[in-house]
């Protein structure tokens, strides 16, 4: 008993210390001009020219032209050898710790469907109570549409709540991919899946995508931001400025995947980029109050397209849209138009 008074007595009195030396920081760094949300000073942008020749996720079991494990192995590329995963069930655990082989050279770990969140929280508090935090190091999380939107949305909230200092991001390829193409919260309109079939009688997903970005946003989150796989640089740029604040991050990055969107393996990065230039998926990023400095946080719009590329193009290039109508098409394109003024409204 006298030996645990004492550790908790010793923790209490680190705990103090460790809290006023944050707040002096905090002080020093408002005093320099600095956002005390931020970690350290920011490094050198990654390029192509510049990013490590080393991988972090490799020899995994994906299918071939997979957007999330290319997702995960940039992201990797970025945040390095001291990054920590934490990653629920899904398509990239499946491919990912097939025993005896590990595919992630950091450390990783396979979470409850629902926790990747509070996992990451845990994981984060644990590393700092015993005081082996590098600097460098972000407690990051990888979790499907499915894993996110649906069944790990509470976990996600919460962790936002206490604002963990956590990374999540989220590849969306917009089903539940592994168990076998079921619909998510994610799934487009006009999405063929197992439980949205497609046919004469049948046109697939009949509810709208719901908007992670906004949601975790409305949380007034340290920083969130939307991106794709066809517009790597943008992504590692993100994943690198996440990383460098302090508090929850959230990215939402566009993964197809073309075992359920009926394409082509070689055309995953193709569409990647379409969704974008056709307009159905924007590049954003919001900034909470403490980064920004403004009161609500700011958005900001990375890529404003003068002239949108067709949508039609895009749906119909993929066999998961192929029972659309042109009357529906058209009202796909309708809303598009509609958040696309929305969105200029408010960021620009």
């Amino acid at each position: 008993m006298e030996n645990v008074t004492n550790v908790a007595s010793a923790t209490t009195a680190e705990t103090r210390s460790a809290a006023s030396a944050a707040a002096a920081a905090a002080a020093t760094a408002t005093a320099a001009g600095t956002s005390p949300a931020a970690k350290h000073a920011a490094p050198k942008r990654i390029t192509a020219k510049t990013i490590t020749d080393d991988e972090f996720f490799f020899g995994h079991k994906a299918c071939a032209g997979c957007g999330g494990s290319l997702a995960v192995r940039a992201a990797l590329k970025v945040l390095g050898p001291n990054a920590i995963c934490a990653l629920p069930a899904g398509c990239m655990s499946a491919v990912g710790f097939n025993f005896p082989q590990l595919c992630f050279a950091n450390n990783a770990i396979i979470t409850p469907f629902a926790a990747t969140a509070s996992v990451l929280s845990g994981i984060e508090a644990g590393l700092r109570a015993q005081g082996i935090k590098p600097d460098d190091c972000t407690v990051v999380g990888f979790a499907g549409d499915g894993g996110t939107a649906d069944i790990g949305i509470q976990a996600l909230s919460g962790a936002i709540d206490r604002n963990d200092d956590i990374l999540y991001i989220c590849y969306d390829n917009e089903a539940y991919m592994n168990t076998g193409i079921q619909k998510s919260s994610l799934t487009p309109f006009g999405a063929k899946t197992t439980t949205t079939p497609a046919g004469k009688n049948a046109h697939g997903c009949l509810t709208q995508k719901k908007n992670m970005f906004e949601i975790v946003a409305a949380h007034g989150i340290p920083y969130a931001a939307t991106a794709t796989i066809g517009y790597l640089p943008d992504f590692m740029s993100k994943v690198q400025k996440a990383a460098s604040i302090k508090g929850t991050k959230y990215i939402h990055v566009m993964a197809p995947c073309p075992t359920g969107w009926g394409c082509s393996v070689d055309e995953t990065v193709e569409l990647a980029k379409d969704v974008v230039d056709c307009g159905l998926w924007y590049l954003a990023e919001y900034e909470g109050p403490e980064v920004s400095g403004k009161p609500g946080g700011a958005f900001t719009l990375n890529r404003n397209p003068r002239e949108f590329a067709s949508v039609e193009a895009y749906l119909r290039r993929q066999g998961r849209f192929r029972a659309l109508t042109d009357e529906e098409i058209a009202s796909v394109v309708a809303g598009r138009d509609a958040k696309w003024e929305t969105l200029r409204s408010a960021c620009c």
